[in-house]
């Protein structure tokens, strides 16, 4: 072989970074197209398994990387992109590098897509080429992150294949329906008897035995890396369960408080509780009808190839077999979460009535994604709803552990202070409902399980939960805040303002300004006596303080009122707690809110001290790098 040769690339690197999965499923099937058109070698790797190290010795990376929180890389790439930062590495570092990111983002948020734009532009700083212009998926797009991937693959295929041909060497495979094959699902199942076998987890009442079952189904499903961080968890007990708006009013936000089964619950201010729910009995029996399968059977879950790139270092065999529909309950998301597009795909190897096996290869190609979107996403339809209406496919369970959607857990800001509540933790929660283009009714899983539970006759359910850091980390007592929190953003407030008015019983605290806003006074004025408490006499939001309670009722008057316009009346207020170093804090909805608040300071800064639009954007920038300005914002 000729040194010429031996210069060429051979393989395809396909480096991601998931957050909930998504960034996976992506990668996976840039994986799967570079396979059908001929490269000689793919790999598909979870970034925190790959030796940063050794970038500068790759020929061509792909980058598929999610964004999370408010511009934050995923836990995952955390060590790496700490690692690409340093100043050591000069901008020559990565010059033989050929690169190309697709990012996952949601627009709805401020920083949308952040990991792939900072990502990009470190790679070319260090020396790395880029191959085609950032693709940025969008989970706002009415066909998901899919809307963009697909182009953006297609058009870096043909740019693959203009510039190494050697690597992609048939093109026109990938686009080419008939040229889909069916690779082996990547775990394998292994049956057990269930003679001497623990009982299954409705029937254990001792709780260790119960966490064993939930940590062995957990570590094994394909999710087991989004697990892996989460712990130590707890089981909580619910103890009041109490409807904070009018019952009359068309949205249901609720009052939460858990006590721990085991030991004592430790988290601070600003922390997020994440809940794994329980799914409906009657659903996961309908699932596991409709699909053959055996609930009574145990089973074991494990890497078909555990030196797979692809499976991730994190896959741990499980501590013993479960039960089949206990593995169901707790890792597959049967009856809430719609199937991804490779669902579809793989469904039509199983087909065997010949529309349905038509109609699912529609679905699974580009040209019938449109319509996949009107029939899938639009309607959230279930896997079940999806199986059901497909009844020739019967897909081996292997196929349905791997693609069926995980279960996830669901995060909420916690609402109480550990000091004044210890032992328990407090949530405030909206229940979820909408109604689909086909005026069918859907609810929130998680929420809607929650507001059915009650406290007196579930005294021995248990609820499985962990405790992880929010984006707004607890202040200082001496640092003056000031809180936005319209709607159930007010729920970390409640939390900031409980463990301010401890620490203001031993000590000297500063002022605190709370903005609040909901729709009317009398229907969903979330904690109005609690709120009222603190703002009189020398509450800790109390003018005798120096704080202030303000809230904005935005249906209660011909013209709305929000947060941003009590911030403008307060303008004064506001900027001589900045000038003596408050931090803010905003809670609440992705949607507006966070651009209209920020806006708002922006002009409060620049009225207030005279500079220019330009001098506060900047300004507020600064008091973020300085860790005094905070966003927690969800869809």
């Amino acid at each position: 072989m000729d040194g010429e040769s031996e210069l060429k690339p051979s393989r395809l690197l396909v480096l991601y970074a998931s957050q909930t999965g998504n960034a996976m499923d992506a990668a996976e099937r840039v994986g799967r197209e570079a396979e059908r058109g001929g490269c000689p070698s793919v790999q598909v790797i979870s970034i925190d398994r790959f030796d940063v190290n050794s970038l500068p010795d790759e020929k061509i990376v792909i980058f598929v990387v999610s964004t999370t929180g408010q511009g934050d890389v995923p836990d995952s790439m955390k060590v790496f992109w700490k690692f690409l930062l340093q100043r050591r590495l000069s901008n020559k570092w990565l010059e033989g590098l050929q690169y190309a990111v697709f990012g996952l983002g949601d627009s709805g948020y401020q920083k949308y897509n952040f990991t792939a734009k900072k990502l990009d532009k470190r790679l070319s700083d260090l020396g790395a080429m880029l191959l085609i212009e950032k693709g940025l998926g969008d989970d706002q797009h009415p066909s998901g992150y899919e809307g963009a991937l697909d182009p953006w693959l297609s058009s870096f295929w043909k740019k693959l294949n203009m510039m190494h041909p050697n690597i992609l060497p048939r093109i026109s495979d990938i686009m080419d329906p008939s040229m889909r094959s069916l690779e082996q699902p990547k775990f394998e199942v292994t049956y057990h008897l269930s003679d001497n076998i623990q009982l299954e987890l409705s029937n254990v009442s001792d709780l260790k035995e119960t966490e064993k079952v939930i940590d062995s189904a957990l570590s094994t499903s394909p999710m087991q890396f989004y697990y892996q961080n989460k712990k130590p968890h707890y089981f909580l007990k619910m103890i009041t369960n109490h409807q904070l708006t009018k019952r009359s009013h068309s949205r249901d936000v609720r009052h939460f408080e858990f006590e721990s089964s085991l030991n004592s619950i430790n988290y601070q201010v600003g922390d997020v509780l994440e809940i794994l729910p329980s799914q409906n009995p009657a659903a996961v029996d309908a699932f596991i009808r409709r699909c053959n399968l055996d609930p009574n059977c145990y089973i074991t879950v494990n890497p078909r190839d555990a030196a797979k790139p692809s499976i991730g270092r994190h896959t741990m065999n499980m501590v013993h077999p479960v039960n089949l529909k206990s593995f169901v309950e707790l890792t597959m998301d049967v009856a809430s979460a719609s199937p991804r597009r490779y669902f579809f795909e793989v469904m039509s190897f199983y087909a065997t009535a010949d529309h349905e096996k038509e109609k699912l290869q529609y679905f699974a190609s580009p040209e019938g994604r449109d319509d996949l979107y009107e029939y899938n996403q639009k309607e959230r339809r279930s896997v079940l709803e999806v199986l059901e209406d497909f009844p020739s496919v019967i897909m081996p369970f292997e196929w349905l552990v791997q693609l069926v959607p995980p279960l996830k857990t669901r995060a909420f800001s916690i609402s109480s202070s550990p000091s004044v509540h210890p032992n328990q933790v407090h949530l405030t929660v909206s229940i979820v409902s909408w109604i689909t283009p086909f005026k069918r009714t859907r609810h929130g899983l998680c929420s809607s399980w929650l507001a059915g539970l009650d406290p007196c006759e579930t005294n021995e359910f248990h609820i499985p939960a962990w405790v992880t850091r929010g984006a707004l980390p607890p202040p200082q007592p001496s640092v003056p805040l000031i809180l936005v929190g319209p709607g159930t953003g007010c729920a970390p407030v409640r939390a900031f303002v409980e463990e301010r008015a401890q620490q203001n019983l031993t000590r000297s605290v500063s002022p605190v300004l709370f903005f609040f806003g909901c729709r009317n006074e009398e229907n969903d004025f979330l904690y109005k006596n609690f709120w009222l408490s603190h703002a009189q006499d020398d509450g800790v939001l109390s003018t005798n303080k120096g704080g202030g309670f303000f809230v904005a009722f935005s249906r209660d008057q011909p013209r709305k009122v929000y947060v941003q316009h009590k911030m403008k009346e307060e303008s004064k207020r506001i900027w001589n707690l900045l000038s003596a170093g408050a931090a803010v804090y905003i809670a609440g909805s992705s949607t507006k809110m966070p651009a209209d608040v920020t806006s708002t300071l922006e002009e409060i800064i620049m009225e207030e001290s005279g500079i220019s639009k330009e001098s506060a954007t900047k300004w507020l920038r600064l008091l973020e790098k300085a860790g005094r300005f905070f966003i927690e914002a969800w869809s």
